[in-house]
């Protein structure tokens, strides 16, 4: 029996990709270091990093401090190592990197390279432990678990046919608790944020800070084309309970005044893409009046962790933030 332990369990690493000329980030590669520097830095601060880069000599001089820091030639296509990364589990006792196929979000990107990643880190000999090759589309910022069996995911992202088509909610869940270890899973109907090319991944709306706790996307201006659909996905969660029939603890994380590129397109800035490491919660911020009191909030949710605030404005102009660009690895054992 697998168990798909939850982001706040212990971790060995954290896997991200340094961008380079190559990348989407060509255009504004330099404005792109900051916000990689500061999450990479902030996580090798207390616990290893596995960081996947085109020239490694060029990529350590934005570091003061390397200690902790593997620098990997592997190629990549995109930097959202969230998604193409390995999704862990534990089997008898044992860490299995599950490496499931990423399609570049529905076909939309150029997808080889990354899908290659977990294979050639397991075969390197940089993720020690079982591995299986799982012929099914998933990212892993389309799913969020508890660690204690319950898996939330959104259908608009997992039953889209630019995934896997064909396939029935009935089927997917059947798979998932096969692979995974869930014994049930919650489907959010609703909720999507303008600028998202991922088709409504959970780790942009709603995610778990406890076992009884979910903190959520929130709008609370009626004229924001966002406001029905998040007001329909709290309804939703409202209904959602524990293993043990009670409701969960709601946390609304409001969005922060609308972010737009230089042609004017929305972009998906969201305060729910935060990355819980060993000793600190990573949090994006979008200088925004928000993000004090999103800081202040953070605080209070996870009362044993630094809370560090990183401007993740630069990120959301691909399309992503400061969780879709980490991927954390378990400790070998459960």
């Amino acid at each position: 029996m697998s168990i798909f332990p939850t982001e706040w369990h212990r971790q060995e690493s954290v896997l991200m990709a340094f961008p380079h000329e190559e990348t989407d980030w060509a255009d504004d590669l330099k404005a792109a270091l900051t916000p990689f520097v500061r999450i990479a830095s902030s996580i090798a601060w207390n616990q290893p990093l596995l960081l996947l880069c085109r020239d490694p000599e060029k990529v350590k001089a934005h570091f003061c401090d390397v200690r902790n820091i593997t620098f990997l030639k592997i190629p990549f296509d995109d930097t959202w190592t969230r998604d193409y990364g390995p999704i862990t589990v534990y089997e008898g006792g044992r860490r299995k990197f599950l490496d499931f196929t990423f399609n570049g979000w529905g076909g939309k990107f150029e997808s080889a390279q990354d899908n290659a990643v977990t294979e050639t880190l397991v075969k390197r000999g940089y993720l020690y432990g079982d591995y299986e090759k799982v012929d099914f589309v998933l990212e892993g910022g389309s799913i969020e678990t508890d660690g204690k069996g319950t898996l939330l995911t959104t259908s608009r992202c997992l039953l889209n046919p630019n995934r896997n088509p064909g396939w029935s909610r009935e089927a997917i869940e059947a798979l998932l608790q096969k692979k995974l270890g869930v014994t049930r899973i919650l489907w959010l109907d609703h909720g999507e944020l303008e600028g998202d090319d991922t088709d409504a991944h959970i780790d942009t709306l709603a995610r778990f800070t406890d076992t009884r706790t979910i903190a959520h996307v929130a709008c609370d201006d009626p004229d924001d084309p966002h406001y029905e659909a998040l007001a329909k996905m709290k309804a939703q969660l409202e209904s959602f309970r524990t293993p043990e029939g009670e409701p969960y603890r709601l946390v609304p994380l409001p969005l922060p005044s609308p972010k737009h590129d230089d042609e004017g397109n929305r972009l998906p800035a969201t305060y729910a893409n935060f990355l819980i490491t060993n000793h600190a919660v990573l949090l994006p911020t979008y200088r925004d009046p928000l993000d004090k009191t999103m800081t202040a909030l953070f605080k209070r949710l996870f009362p044993g962790r630094e809370i560090i605030p990183i401007d993740c404005l630069p990120l959301i102009r691909q399309g992503g933030s400061l969780h879709c660009s980490t991927m954390q690895i378990p400790t070998y054992y459960p």
